[in-house]
């Protein structure tokens, strides 16, 4: 069953390359009523569109690396992550269009065929994105080398590696990202399937 919300206020507390907002709401409870007054902050994000690259004739998966702020803040681990293709939708894309456009911009490469593994939000406690998860079919023959659109400081290497390469690259934590994680665990469980098709 649907509950309500309601906005008693909305303040935009930072407006840069992401956007902050100070929100005051309240929701109905599943004990029925309203709840108090609740001040949340929401980092508000585009959606975006993630794509596992995989050459199903090699048995091989394009991976990526690049710096990511976020990851620099723990001195423990390298803030340059090992990823898969992923971006943010701009105004009257689609999101087919979004992974042909960042496949082609961040591996260099064009899909051949794309099947849809799923909708979630990755954080949703605190931020409003959400990402929809693609399996890319390419060629992954001559993908390789550095990529990236230089105005939006872009500066990607691309590699490709057998599926089982970086599928043992998240069990032993190289990969420590969420998004090409789950895309990784679902090729593992859908590969044969996928290559018998």
């Amino acid at each position: 069953m649907k509950k309500g919300i309601e906005i008693l206020n909305k303040n935009v507390v930072y407006n840069g390359f992401f956007r902050m907002e100070k929100q005051c709401l309240r929701h109905e409870l599943f004990s029925g009523g309203w709840s108090n007054e609740i001040t949340r902050e929401l980092f508000v994000r585009d959606n975006c569109v993630a794509v596992v690259l995989y050459d199903v004739e090699r048995d091989k998966v394009v991976l990526i690396e690049q710096f990511r702020v976020g990851a620099a803040e723990n001195p423990i681990n390298t803030p340059w992550l090992v990823e898969i293709v992923a971006g943010i939708m701009e105004e009257g894309e689609s999101i087919e269009d979004v992974a042909r456009r960042e496949t082609r911009e961040e591996a260099g490469c064009e899909l051949l065929d794309l099947i849809r593994i799923n909708k979630f939000y990755l954080s949703p406690g605190g931020s409003s994105e959400q990402i929809t998860l693609f399996c890319g079919i390419v060629n992954s023959e001559n993908v390789g080398g550095i990529h990236g659109v230089a105005d939006e400081h872009e500066d990607i290497f691309v590699r490709v590696v057998p599926f089982e390469e970086a599928y043992n690259m998240v069990i032993s934590n190289q990969i420590d990202s969420a998004i090409p994680i789950m895309a990784l665990q679902w090729l593992a469980l859908n590969r044969l399937l996928i290559r018998n098709r």
